[in-house]
């Protein structure tokens, strides 16, 4: 089943995050398909940006613990998006978590709607934000990064604008976004290559040095009793034992 939409306007190709049923939770078969996209977009010369949208409620709710990806499948998907030699902006019109922070943070630009939420979930099944730091703590101030990281708190998009999460948000989020997609069409493609390789260089040296520990972090924290104990307790919809 494909779980990712594609449509073209314009030169700005948009792929839509769709399973709506799994709030577009990061299984290995979404991470391959999104990479497969991604991929046919930077080929393809007549796209000019990407738009990554979300059908739903929910951009993304993280990884689906029933099928999560490979750390290291999700870390070369950041590092397509951060790499990508053409625009990639994130369009947001409802719920993001855990995972899908880090899809936000690899986007160049990145907008929400005012309703949308965001919250860092992974310190309250017992593992840590690993690899999506790669994207997340070059990109946000560090101060609100610690709450949010630490405390699994939910925060806003005026929040989330205030740390460097989001570039803009808005009640209307197309109305957002209009005038940055017209300045992108207005714009050469070598133009925007070579200058998005500006602003991405401190975050690929991040994955330069930082992906292997990361991931192997990952990998050890998920495989723990903290871990499966938070996991279960998600799915069963009930407090993990070490809530007090």
């Amino acid at each position: 089943m494909t779980v990712v939409a594609r449509s073209r306007d314009r030169g700005v190709e948009t792929l839509a995050l769709d399973s709506p049923a799994t709030r577009n939770a990061l299984s290995a078969a979404f991470v391959g398909e999104l990479a497969d996209a991604l991929t046919d977009c930077g080929k393809d010369p007549d796209v000019r940006a990407v738009v990554l949208t979300h059908t739903g409620n929910t951009f993304c709710a993280g990884a689906d613990l029933r099928d999560p990806p490979a750390p290291d499948a999700l870390v070369a998907l950041l590092r397509q998006i951060v790499e990508l030699r053409k625009p990639v902006v994130a369009r947001v019109t409802g719920h993001v978590r855990a995972g899908g922070l880090g899809l936000l943070a690899a986007c160049d630009i990145a907008a929400a709607s005012r309703e949308s939420t965001f919250a860092f979930t992974e310190v309250r099944i017992g593992v840590a934000p690993a690899v999506i730091s790669l994207t997340v703590l070059p990109r946000t101030d560090p101060r609100a990064l610690a709450r949010w990281y630490l405390t699994g708190e939910r925060f806003t998009a005026p929040e989330a604008v205030r740390a460097g999460l989001l570039t803009a948000e808005g009640d209307d989020v197309d109305a957002v976004l209009a005038p940055v997609l017209d300045g992108i069409r207005r714009s050469a493609p070598q133009g925007l290559a070579e200058t998005k390789s500006l602003l991405t260089a401190r975050v690929l040296e991040a994955f330069d040095r930082d992906a292997a520990d990361l991931t192997a972090l990952s990998a050890r924290l998920f495989a723990t009793p903290q871990a499966r104990e938070g996991m279960t307790a998600f799915l069963e919809r009930r407090d993990p034992v070490w809530v007090v």
